[in-house]
């Protein structure tokens, strides 16, 4: 699985379109626009990742970043965008398992008498345990 990475991507601003921002990923072959400038970097993310993703699915190899030479046309830039497909995949596999665990009853008592969610608890305490902070909740 690829780690974190930081793609060159190639927008051009279109101010006569209805969408202002076109994205293009030379390394990946995969494009995306947005609304404007700050959305264009979030789809460029989104589609990065996506992409890096069905490409490990698929067996394929990821290329690395800045492994393409792309000649900047009228209009383009670029701007550099990092990605943590490990983390997309995460979230995009951000599904419910079932868990049994074990405690004292007493302590059961007391916590259903309190109304305490025992998944959100558990949740809660794994992650700061892991160290994770709250990247990891869906």
């Amino acid at each position: 699985m690829a780690g974190k990475m930081v793609y060159p991507v190639v927008f051009k601003e279109n101010k006569s379109d209805k969408v202002p921002f076109y994205v293009y990923v030379p390394d990946l072959g995969c494009a995306t626009q947005g609304t404007d400038f700050a959305d264009a970097i979030e789809m460029a993310r989104d589609v990065i990742n996506l992409t890096i993703v069905d490409m490990e699915d698929e067996k394929k190899a990821v290329p690395v970043p800045g492994s393409v030479d792309h000649a900047l046309k009228d209009g383009e830039f670029i701007s550099y965008v990092d990605v943590d497909p490990v983390a997309y995949r995460i979230r995009l596999k951000n599904l419910s398992v079932r868990k049994n665990c074990t405690l004292p009853q007493w302590l059961a008592c007391k916590a259903e008498e309190a109304g305490i969610n025992f998944s959100k608890v558990l949740q809660e305490a794994l992650t700061e345990r892991l160290g994770l902070g709250d990247t990891m909740y869906g």
